[in-house]
C-alpha cells in the first residue's frame, strides 16, 4: 500500500507545472476603514422626505441617512427638523471616517434644504460651496391636445 501511495503522488502533476498561479484577490479587512478628508453632500429634499448622501470626490458613498430612516413617519418626514436630524446622523458617521469639508449639492423643492445644510455646519463639517442641481426642463413636456366642445 505504501508503495502505490508514493508512486501515485509522484505521478500526479504539481500545480506549478501546468502554468503560472493566478494572483490572489485582495480583500479589505473588516475593521479597516478609509480616511476621507473632503467630499460631496447630496441633499434630496422632496415634499415628503429628505435624504442626505455623503460621498467622496469619486462618488463612492461614505454615509447616508434619511428622515424616515431616523425614525420620523408620515407627514413629519418632510419637516425641516426631520431633515436636520437626518443630516446630523449622516454627518456624524462621515466625521468618524475623517471627513472635514464638503461641497453641497441640493436637489428638490422640499422644506428641509436649508436646515440640512445648517445641520452639517453645526456638526463641524466645513461647507465649501452650495449648488442647486434640481433638474429644470428647458421646454417641458408636450401639452395635451386642445379641448374641443
Amino acid at each position: 500500500m505504501a508503495k502505490t501511495d508514493a508512486e501515485g503522488a509522484a505521478a500526479a502533476p504539481e500545480k506549478g507545472e501546468k502554468g503560472a498561479k493566478k494572483p490572489r484577490k485582495t480583500f479589505k479587512k473588516r475593521g479597516e476603514k478609509r480616511v476621507v478628508h473632503s467630499g460631496y453632500a447630496h441633499i434630496h429634499a422632496s415634499f415628503n422626505n429628505t435624504m442626505i448622501t455623503i460621498t467622496d470626490t469619486e462618488g463612492n458613498v461614505i454615509a447616508w441617512s434619511s428622515a424616515g430612516g431616523v425614525g420620523f413617519k408620515g407627514s413629519r418626514k418632510g419637516t425641516p427638523f426631520a431633515a436636520t436630524q437626518a443630516a446630523i446622523a449622516a454627518g456624524n458617521v462621515a466625521k468618524k471616517l475623517g471627513l472635514r469639508s464638503v461641497e453641497v449639492r441640493v436637489t428638490g423643492p422640499g422644506s428641509g434644504r436649508e436646515s440640512a445644510i445648517r445641520a452639517l455646519q453645526t456638526i463641524g463639517i466645513e461647507v465649501k460651496s452650495i449648488r442647486d442641481v434640481t433638474p429644470i426642463p428647458h421646454n417641458g413636456c408636450r401639452p395635451p391636445k386642445r379641448r374641443r366642445v
